[in-house]
């Protein structure tokens, strides 16, 4: 355990923002498989109208620095593939 304050103050910020970190990641997955669910059932209107959703959580991680830059693009052209095809 830390000692000193200001390594006591870091510890509280670093769980802080794991906790935070972790909602982001769990939010894009969850769009993302929500998305891909409905692709594989076919409603591919229904699936336009969530890759906003779907976007919109992949940037929030990647701006956050839950997922890098790259990677974000990746997830939004891999589901705009799968839609598409």
């Amino acid at each position: 355990m830390p000692i000193k304050q200001s390594a006591k103050k870091e510890l509280r910020k670093g769980q802080r923002r794991r906790e935070v970190n972790l909602k982001r990641q769990k939010a894009m997955k969850d769009t993302l498989k929500k998305v891909k669910k409905i692709i594989a059932s076919g409603k591919k209107e229904e699936a336009k109208k969530l890759m906003s959703a779907a976007y919109q959580a992949i940037d929030k991680a990647a701006k956050r620095g839950v997922i890098k830059k790259n990677a974000a693009a990746r997830n939004k052209s891999r589901l705009m593939k799968l839609l598409n095809k």
